[in-house]
């Protein structure tokens, strides 16, 4: 069976649309709680003839953030890299050269705005493609199992991705009064 997950720039679309939409975010949370609990209680009844019963799975903890920082990014991407031009753009009349050429700039960019403000490394260090076992324990915020998930670690597979991990964010101090939601100035040549 082919694999559903969505591509590259599909992800980053819904990733902007988390970001700015309280909605939906909210709505992800809610049901990845109720994903999380499913899987505890599925869990805890499968173990139910063990001598240890299955400890109650803890709520998720929610942090409100501020849209600053996304804003903020928003702008450096579009200031280096004309990102929101690029992705608000009909690009159906155009041609495919044409597209590969605007989509060069804006990956130079893109990429000029990640190296300057971020560093990132890969969360996992192998090749992908390499088969690996993750034991009992491994950090489930940072891998993600695909396919048929069944039983308890450790569990053996093929890495898809590495991942990608923040390790210093390097962002401009905003000054008091700065509206960070005008991501891109309206400009008047005179």
């Amino acid at each position: 069976m082919a694999s559903r997950n969505p591509s590259f720039f599909r992800r980053i679309g819904l990733a902007f649309s988390v970001l700015f939409g309280a909605e939906l975010a909210g709505r992800l949370v809610r049901l990845r709680d109720e994903a999380a609990t499913a899987d505890a209680e599925a869990e805890a009844s499968a173990e139910a003839g063990a001598e240890e019963a299955a400890a109650p799975a803890r709520p998720a903890i929610v942090h409100e953030t501020t849209p600053e920082a996304a804003l903020q990014l928003l702008g450096l991407l579009q200031r280096d890299a004309r990102f929101i031009d690029f992705v608000q753009e009909d690009i159906g009349a155009y041609s495919d050269a044409d597209i590969g050429a605007a989509a060069r700039v804006v990956h130079e960019g893109c990429r000029k705005v990640l190296d300057e403000h971020f560093a990132i490394a890969p969360v996992r260090s192998e090749a992908e493609g390499s088969r690996l076992t993750l034991a009992e324990g491994f950090d489930a915020a940072a891998v993600r199992l695909t396919g048929k998930v069944v039983g308890k670690p450790p569990f053996t597979g093929t890495l898809g991705h590495r991942g990608w991990r923040v390790t210093d964010t390097r962002l401009p101090a905003l000054a008091e009064g700065h509206d960070a939601s005008v991501i891109a100035q309206a400009e008047v040549e005179l």
